[in-house]
């Protein structure tokens, strides 16, 4: 059976095509674009899930919501394929990551995004917000600073995980050079062929 992926523009359903894509399963794109003035999605991924987020994939009749149960629903139908690692420390940090990503970081990263658009109204608390993120940003560094991957010296999904957020903090949270393993991880991530396949399919990025 193909998968159908309910893929929202700029969102996080990109992660699950560029898994998909790296794991060489079939699949189907049914695209939705944001509303202009709102940037939500739209009404009719209501129809798809009763919460109208992305992504949402349904496969052989199951509608499944929310992006790390989505990566460990295809790395079990992959056959384990860039699941956890056989060494238990690399499969502890593969599921520490795998859950990091959506569970720590994304939480202050959309505040970020709500307090910009407040303008002069959110700088006051713009600062403390940055400085929680940075705290991440510099563990990050710190970890792949050991080893080249989250999860260890291979690539797994906790990468693909991992990659939305990282991405959004070079948009708009203060990533740059001065953490260079951060750096050099995203752009061996976005030089992957299976990262240039999902862009074709998915439309365009901005976070690419």
């Amino acid at each position: 059976m193909t998968i159908i992926v309910h893929h929202l523009e700029n969102s996080r359903s990109q992660r699950i095509l560029w898994l998909l894509e790296e794991l060489d399963l079939a699949y189907e794109v049914k695209r939705y674009e944001r509303d202009p003035k709102t940037m939500l999605a739209p009404p009719e991924l209501k129809a798809v899930h009763p919460l109208g987020k992305s992504p949402v994939i349904v496969d052989n009749g199951r509608v499944i919501a929310e992006t790390g149960a989505i990566v460990e629903y295809i790395v079990e139908r992959a056959g384990g394929r860039l699941g956890a690692p056989g060494n238990r420390d690399a499969a502890l940090r593969y599921r520490q990551f795998l859950h990091y990503a959506e569970g720590s970081m994304m939480p202050p990263l959309l505040a970020l995004l709500v307090l910009g658009k407040l303008g002069v109204l959110g700088l006051p608390a713009r600062k403390p917000m940055q400085a929680m993120m940075d705290t991440h940003l510099d563990w990050l560094e710190t970890e792949l600073g050991s080893r080249p991957w989250f999860a260890g010296a291979d690539f797994s999904a906790a990468d693909v995980m991992m990659s939305f957020p990282i991405e959004a903090c070079r948009s708009r949270a203060g990533l740059d050079g001065t953490r260079p393993h951060l750096i050099d991880w995203l752009e061996r991530c976005h030089a992957r062929p299976a990262y240039g396949r999902a862009l074709e399919r998915g439309g365009p990025y901005a976070y690419a």
